[in-house]
């Protein structure tokens, strides 16, 4: 008897693959593009979350895009995206090529690193938040005047803590992603650079960095589309404060919606951080897609 007898052909393995799909689609679809559409319906529209809801057509539309504050919150969420992506990304690369070794130790440190990620992000913040207090935080109690600065009161410090928070509790998922992409070089590329006389950190700049191009891109893509939904850290260490400094697109969003009670220009905003993320993701993916399906074509 053959080996193969009692598994299906590939024709028909193409025909089941729709069905065991579905109900991926179904919850996708569900949970996802019905609350989208709902939301795009509702940013035409002037609701204050209680009453009843009246259409309005493109005024709410004009009174979002038209207001001085959405320039500002638009060029604070690309500067938070911009300054912790430069952050993270070579920190995530040389921990993740760490990490990538054999030794034991390397493997606990890896657990170790990784708590940050499981832990709460309001509580992230509320830890900060006390810890950075200039009267009772960490300064004041280890009497060190250079931490005891007015750290959440000076839009530059306070800005500069956001990214550090953010980075501190990000860095260990893509260390993870980085570290998946090494171990999957193969070891013959590095055996020959040693052959060559190659040392580490010509190793690591000639096989490393170019075989992690598309694990880079897919961090790089994880990392801006989720930096626009940055929200509940920054709400509780800042609340976007001082004045402006650290109010960023989702937070504005909020303060629209759930404060002013002005629903229709908060699914305005809302509807205009679906479309920025799809276009930086569809940017970041153009920069390397086709090379990678094309490379993945050829190993097949």
């Amino acid at each position: 008897m053959s080996a193969f007898a009692g598994h299906p052909s590939r024709r028909e393995a193409r025909g089941i693959l729709p069905w065991l799909a579905a109900p991926a689609l179904v919850v996708f679809v569900g949970f996802a593009v019905v609350p989208l559409i709902g939301v795009f319906a509702l940013s035409f529209t002037t609701w204050d979350g209680i009453g009843s809801i009246r259409l309005t057509g493109l005024t709410t539309w004009r009174t979002v895009l038209t207001n001085p504050g959405l320039p500002h919150a638009l060029w604070v969420t690309f500067l938070v995206m911009a300054v912790s992506w430069a952050v993270q990304t070579p920190l995530s690369i040389l921990l993740g090529t760490f990490l990538a070794g054999r030794q034991r130790y390397r493997a606990v440190l890896g657990v170790v690193y990784f708590i940050p990620l499981m832990l709460s992000s309001a509580a992230i913040a509320i830890a900060y938040k006390a810890l950075l207090d200039p009267n009772f935080g960490l300064g004041a109690g280890l009497n060190i005047h250079a931490l005891s600065q007015d750290w959440l009161g000076r839009p530059g410090l306070a800005f500069g803590v956001v990214v550090f928070v953010v980075s501190w509790q990000f860095i260990p998922f893509h260390s993870l992603i980085y570290q998946g992409g090494v171990q999957q070089i193969p070891q013959s590329l590095y055996e020959a650079a040693q052959l060559d006389g190659a040392g580490r950190i010509r190793q690591f700049f000639s096989i490393t960095l170019p075989q992690l191009k598309y694990t880079i891109i897919t961090s790089s893509t994880l990392m801006v589309v989720g930096s626009l939904t940055f929200f509940d850290l920054i709400f509780v260490l800042t609340e976007g404060g001082p004045g402006d400094a650290t109010r960023v697109l989702a937070l504005d969003m909020y303060k629209r919606g759930f404060q002013a009670s002005l629903m229709g220009p908060a699914s305005a905003i809302a509807v205009i951080l679906v479309l920025l993320g799809l276009s930086l993701a569809l940017l970041l993916r153009r920069l390397g897609g086709r090379d990678a399906g094309a490379s993945q074509l050829e190993g097949v």
